[in-house]
């Protein structure tokens, strides 16, 4: 069954895993948006009564994702009874635990095709889109409100209620910027960001994002600190335990995985369309550079810019794709471009990353196909993927051999429009005064 959501018509999530109060697992992914939703279920299951003996949590090694057979196989390990998937990224497929367990996947990114048998709540294809930690909190905040009265325990209640309003500003804002405004149909966050500052929040976000993007790739330690926290400041005072300190380390080491390779210039596809930075590192930092060449990137044909890593996993290539946003012809999303399949008049429309490299890979008869189903992952403007290093070649030597439309050429049509503009020196009424 899959519910697609507006942000303004979520239902409760179901409390069958914790009147039943047995075993059930967790599974959030690893960046700020899939902690904080991971954790607002979590809070939410534990007041609900379900024990934290029966909570498990789990996160899929380093380089894989949990529909990957080695990650199912260790999912089933677990015997769960239930099961919550938050922002692991939809896809088709078997279900992610087999013999009918209940399950809820709860995301945001771009899917039409997910896993069999579960429960889904999306908000992909709802614009504007709500984050996974704001969709869990839609669906988890009524169940933690709906008991806050004059009882002994209505100030923990409302504890609970304030920390999840935190993790909903934190995992919302670590997808969509701390400048990201909570305007309707968005819940009102006025007092959350009024409490904790969006510059403290902007920090934790960062200090959680951290420990995922090194080598070590030790995301247990942002959960753990996350879940020890009592407020978003425990999270960016280094002395308040262990694990925070390892968020300031691991900032660090992924300040310093960035310097080194940062530097590396970037080449152009034949058609121009596309900007591709290749780093070799162990760190996760590929996302970051595209983001940060993206900002300051130029072209007149330039759309994507592209950032490849062939030292994340051995044999692979992990990179990740960002709307070119400086300036130039198609940088920004909304200008006008030709229609995908080259006929009629331009059409106001937005880049969209992961039509565009499936239009590549169909050039080579079999490629998409064997790239397989880590390929294209994510949002229309921020995509990625994990593929063979000899498909990524593949991938770019099309790219590199592909040409521009000379008809679009954005020189040709400055030409033509000065043409234009220009005044016609030969006139009737010359004419007839020569003659």
């Amino acid at each position: 069954m899959i519910i697609t959501l507006t942000p303004t018509s979520f239902p409760p999530l179901p409390p069958c895993s914790a009147r039943s109060n047995t075993r059930t697992l967790l599974l959030p992914d690893k960046d700020a948006d899939g902690l904080c939703s991971g954790l607002i279920v979590y809070y939410t299951l534990a007041h609900l009564g379900l024990d934290a003996e029966n909570i498990t949590v789990h996160f899929p090694a380093k380089g894989s994702n949990i529909h990957a057979p080695a990650e199912r196989a260790a999912i089933a390990g677990y015997d769960p009874k239930f099961v919550v998937v938050t922002d692991q990224g939809s896809r088709g497929g078997p279900p992610i635990v087999q013999g009918g367990v209940p399950t809820l996947v709860i995301d945001h990114h771009w899917s039409t095709f997910f896993p069999d048998g579960a429960l889904v709540c999306s908000a992909a294809h709802c614009p504007p889109v709500a984050t996974s930690a704001m969709l869990a909190y839609m669906m988890c905040k009524p169940l933690v409100t709906l008991g806050v009265s004059a009882s002994p325990a209505a100030s923990s209640d409302e504890r609970l209620s304030e920390r999840l309003d935190y993790l909903c500003a934190m995992g919302t804002m670590g997808d969509l910027g701390t400048s990201f405004k909570w305007e309707p149909p968005f819940p009102n966050m006025r007092d959350c960001l009024k409490k904790w500052t969006k510059k403290a929040l902007g920090e934790a976000i960062g200090l959680l994002n951290a420990p995922r993007r090194t080598g070590e790739y030790d995301v247990e330690t942002a959960w753990r600190a996350l879940l020890s926290a009592s407020t978003p400041r425990d999270l960016i005072k280094p002395a308040t335990s262990k694990d925070v300190r390892r968020l300031f380390e691991a900032r660090a080491d992924v300040k310093a995985a960035v310097d080194r390779v940062a530097r590396q210039p970037p080449k152009f596809s034949g058609d121009g369309r596309v900007a591709l930075i290749r780093i070799s590192s162990s760190a996760q930092v590929h996302p970051l550079i595209a983001t940060r060449w993206a900002s300051s990137l130029k072209g007149a044909r330039l759309e994507v810019v592209m950032c490849a890593n062939d030292g994340y996993t051995p044999g692979m290539t992990n990179f990740a794709c960002r709307i070119a946003r400086a300036g130039g012809g198609m940088v920004k999303a909304g200008t006008k471009r030709k229609a995908p399949d080259g006929a009629g008049e331009d059409e106001e429309a937005e880049t969209d990353i992961i039509a565009i490299l499936k239009e590549y890979a169909s050039r080579v008869p079999g490629l998409r196909e064997s790239m397989g189903d880590d390929f294209a992952r994510g949002h229309k403007q921020a995509s990625g993927g994990i593929v063979r290093t000899e498909e990524f070649e593949k991938l770019w030597e099309v790219m590199l051999t592909s040409h521009a439309d000379e008809a679009d050429s954005p020189a040709k049509k400055r030409k033509v429009a000065g043409k234009s503009a220009s005044t016609q020196r030969n006139t009737l009424e010359g004419w007839l005064q020569k003659v």
